[in-house]
């Protein structure tokens, strides 16, 4: 899964990165840009969404659910400080995703009750897209005990790049990737190699459905 951010470190445009990773074998794009008003994350996703699409992949929005309906995302990501799992289960149409972020067992099994469909997990290895997780590092072993304990499918998240995404994978996880994708000058060679990892991880290659 790829996690945006609407300047890529890289400085190469948004819409590039994106269309390098999909050709890479990334498989998932998450549109994230926090701050950014409704119209203007409108826009982005209905041009972010139509990219995703031109290559089968799945396409969610960050923390906006009314921005996913409106764009026909196939789904939203949310965390603790977005509406309930349960509120947006309500108003959703049949088969759209709803995601939830924790490293906590017990919320993703409430998660996971609620109506959620898959989980998010971090930071893995720490993450510094998210001020204050610096140095919060769970490691992969927490999630695999996240998913044991909710039953859920998920992505491992935070400091994840080629080298790590392996033994997240082989947590039963795919794998949700920000900085070393959006920072990278080669975004399509990195997304490579961490498809190839999630796939000798999960031992075939439908594990190249992991990123």
């Amino acid at each position: 899964m790829v996690i945006t951010e609407p300047r890529p470190a890289s400085g190469l445009p948004l819409d590039e990165v994106v269309e390098a990773c999909l050709r890479g074998g990334a498989t998932a794009v998450e549109l994230r840009h926090e701050g950014a008003t409704g119209g203007l994350l409108l826009r982005e996703a209905k041009r972010i969404g139509a990219l995703a699409r031109s290559h089968g992949a799945l396409f969610l929005v960050n923390d906006r659910a009314d921005v996913a309906l409106a764009a026909g995302a196939d789904g939203v990501h949310l965390g603790p400080d977005d509406p309930p799992v349960e509120a947006v289960r309500r108003i959703a149409p049949a088969g759209f995703l709803i995601g939830w972020s924790t490293d906590d067992p017990m919320s993703a099994r409430e998660a996971a009750a609620a109506g959620a469909d898959y989980v998010g997990v971090g930071a893995v290895y720490g993450t510094r897209s998210k001020p204050g997780l610096e140095d919060e590092a769970i490691g992969p072993e927490r999630v695999g005990e996240v998913l044991r304990a909710c039953g859920l499918p998920g992505v491992g998240i935070g400091g994840i790049r080629p080298g790590n995404a392996g033994a997240v994978a082989r947590q039963g996880a795919g794998v949700a990737v920000l900085g070393a994708l959006m920072g990278a000058a080669d975004p399509g060679g990195v997304a490579r190699i961490l498809a190839a990892e999630v796939a000798e991880a999960w031992g075939g290659a439908e594990g190249e459905r992991g990123v």
